[in-house]
């Protein structure tokens, strides 16, 4: 069975805009790149031959990436899930037990995932831990350094 790729439905259209992009602008920028590398001679020695073929590897890599992120696409929405516990499309605020900081997230789909950002999905073992989860529990969560615990302090569907 195929992989499924949660996204929010602007995800998804990012992805599409991206693809028809690719497809309609870039595909042909990199073709004109390679003729033009052609047309100065002896491909054998030709880096800038090589150098356009590889970035059409690449668009083409991208493109195909895309259309299976695009085909097996399952689109998030709020009504999923009750509106009191953690979900993909919201946002929600934790404090850390250990160390009492506070930390904002937005729960995201897995191609838009960026724990840097503040942005997990239900791929990481963070997000996973926090899904479906209310205001006032303690969540557990299995971190390299150990186990670590977190109290769900507020989720607001934004």
């Amino acid at each position: 069975m195929a992989k499924e790729f949660k996204l929010t439905q602007e995800s998804l259209d990012k992805l599409k805009d991206e693809l028809e992009y690719l497809k309609t602008v870039r595909e042909k920028e990199v073709a004109e790149q390679i003729k033009e590398a052609r047309s100065f001679g002896d491909l054998s020695e030709n880096s800038e031959y090589d150098e356009a073929k590889n970035e059409q590897g690449k668009v083409f890599s991208r493109m195909a990436e895309l259309e299976n992120i695009i085909s097996h696409a399952v689109i998030i929405t709020e009504d999923m899930y009750s509106a009191d516990e953690i979900s993909p499309g919201c946002h929600f605020v934790v404090q850390d037990l250990e160390f009492g900081d506070e930390e904002e997230y937005h729960f995201v789909g897995s191609q838009e995932a960026n724990p840097m950002d503040g942005k997990v999905s239900d791929e990481s073992p963070f997000g996973k831990a926090m899904l479906g989860h209310r205001v006032g529990e303690i969540v557990e969560v299995e971190a390299p350094a150990g186990m670590m615990q977190y109290k769900v302090l507020d989720i607001s569907k934004k």
